[in-house]
């Protein structure tokens, strides 16, 4: 097996992004007077923002207004942003195990940046701007062992990538809607990792 290297989603799956992105929207719609329901907005990340702020804005304005939501997120969206319970104790099992952490992600790397920097997560490799299948360029590129998800994507990732797929239910999608998109291992939330690490390096063995 090559050598251990984990990657991870972020948002909802290493931290807790819901309040900074909900005030991110609410400054865009100061901005741009367009109502956007941020709580709602929030109950459902994981897929790129395209795809929220096309709910919100007309199709000729979707470009302007992700550009403006992203002029205005270091602002609002980095400092309300948590860790999730466990996170940082997952990353340290996998560096007590010799072996590396990448993020993967839909958010764009220099803002996916602004959080690690903030809270102090150091990672091995970040690559963002991707989601579901795209992940796995990123994944196989970087030698991933595991790929650590919240979303039902992210377990189309991990398959597209020829990896285990590790579910974590923090985000918007449940433990049920995991297994079924693939997850071969499901944990309510990162304080489980470490326990369960062993288990999914064997996974890892099978495949």
């Amino acid at each position: 097996m090559p050598a251990l290297t984990v990657g991870f989603d972020l948002d909802m799956t290493l931290v807790d992004s819901r309040p900074g992105i909900a005030a991110a929207y609410r400054a865009l719609t100061a901005r741009t007077g367009v109502p956007v329901d941020a709580e709602l907005a929030v109950s459902r990340l994981g897929p790129p923002l395209r795809t929220e702020i096309a709910h919100w804005f007309p199709p000729e304005q979707v470009e302007s207004a992700v550009r403006v939501y992203r002029e205005l997120y270091p602002a609002y969206a980095v400092t309300p942003t948590l860790l999730l319970p466990g996170a940082r104790e997952a990353i340290d099992a996998i560096r007590a195990r010799g072996g590396r952490v990448l993020v993967v992600t839909s958010k764009i790397g220099r803002l996916a940046r602004l959080h690690l920097d903030h809270l102090g997560l150091t990672v091995d490799e970040l690559a963002g701007d991707l989601f579901a299948a795209q992940k796995a360029t990123a994944l196989r590129e970087h030698g991933a062992t595991h790929y650590v998800g919240d979303h039902v994507a992210d377990m189309v990732a991990a398959a597209a990538a020829g990896v285990p797929g590790i579910g974590v239910a923090t985000g918007p999608c449940s433990a049920d809607e995991l297994r079924a998109a693939g997850a071969e291992v499901v944990l309510d939330e990162l304080t489980e990792f470490p326990a369960a690490l062993d288990g999914m390096i064997q996974l890892a063995l099978e495949q």
